[in-house]
């Protein structure tokens, strides 16, 4: 299957609304105070899937509106502690509703809002989870499957496509990584650092530290339980708690290599690579170039809209115009 003929390109068309200047004001507010919707929320509906290791993933569902079968399939892997319920989830379903679309958001371990079983939880290179669950929707789907992976989830979705070369397109018609820490060392830093480690740090462990004590209450020993509990940085949670549950020497072995940037190249399927060039998390100067991504990776680096925000129109302002967007790109491709 040749690459597609037309080149990465750059699409820098948009801008954030006056009165919400600066990453962090764009990240924030999109993530809180932003419409969500056109109209009233969509109601998911939830599937519990049993892994192949015996453990358990919540999906939640969106089914086609109107009569006759969807016109796609769209799936979404959410972020670090996000969920189905989280901005961007919501405005992504209510995007499918919209367009005709079925609608999945398949929850990492854990991350429904039940503990899951296993001595595990989730990571961003998660590549094989991403893997297993997209077969299992593609088995049971008779439209195209448009797989979008936002931040964490972005990473791990490009992860898998890279795994898979020239199969990936077997399963997916094109994939979407928005905001996603393509180099997990330099969004690491990020995050531990000044004002990111005081709101955004301090904000994911406030639910990850929790969380893994009690996967510890589970299953007795795992980890270092003081270590964890001492944690202040995503760098000292990732050290004691996601590097050795998942394979990973330590959070610098970690964060090579389930980083997905060193092999955008390597990528067979139309992927497209969302990330503005303001985001507090993920700095501009490790963003991927045309060159880095190969021919079959369209990036779009506009200068403003933050982590996952990307909010428009009038105050309080609505954060679908993005996915919107994203879902347009995808339906292009397939």
């Amino acid at each position: 299957m040749p690459a597609p003929a037309r080149p990465p390109t750059l699409d820098a068309s948009y801008r954030a609304p006056w009165w919400l200047p600066g990453g962090n004001l764009q990240t924030i507010w999109a993530a809180t105070l932003a419409r969500r919707h056109v109209d009233a929320a969509p109601r998911l509906t939830r599937q519990r899937w049993t892994t192949p290791d015996g453990d358990f993933i919540d999906v939640d569902q969106l089914p086609a509106a109107g009569r006759g079968p969807a016109r796609a399939h769209l799936v979404l892997f959410h972020g670090l502690e996000g969920s189905s319920a989280s901005a961007y989830a919501q405005a992504f379903a209510g995007v499918a509703r919209r367009r005709g679309w079925a609608f999945s958001v398949p929850h990492f371990r854990g991350c429904s809002g039940e503990l899951n079983l296993a001595p595990r939880a989730y990571h961003s290179g998660d590549f094989a989870e991403v893997g297993w669950i997209l077969q299992r929707l593609r088995a049971a789907s008779s439209t195209p499957l448009l797989v979008a992976g936002v931040s964490l989830g972005g990473n791990a979705l490009l992860r898998w496509a890279q795994e898979c070369g020239a199969s990936a397109g077997a399963t997916a018609a094109a994939v979407a990584a928005v905001c996603a820490p393509v180099d997990l060392a330099a969004a690491g830093r990020a995050i531990d650092s000044g004002f990111n480690r005081l709101v955004y740090a301090r904000m994911f462990l406030r639910t990850m530290k929790p969380r893994a004590l009690a996967k510890w209450q589970q299953h007795p020993g795992l980890f270092d339980r003081e270590r964890l509990a001492a944690a202040r940085t995503l760098y000292e949670f990732d050290d004691v708690f996601t590097a050795p549950l998942h394979g990973y020497r330590d959070t610098l072995d970690y964060w090579a290599r389930a980083s997905a940037k060193p092999r955008l190249a390597s990528i067979r399927i139309p992927a497209l690579l969302l990330n503005a060039r303001n985001d507090p998390f993920v700095p501009a100067a490790s963003l991927p170039t045309p060159a880095e991504a190969g021919p079959w990776v369209t990036l779009w680096q506009p200068h403003q809209g933050g982590h996952v925000g990307f909010p428009a129109g009038a105050p309080p302002g609505q954060v679908y115009a993005m996915p919107e967007r994203v879902a347009e790109w995808l339906a292009a491709q397939a």
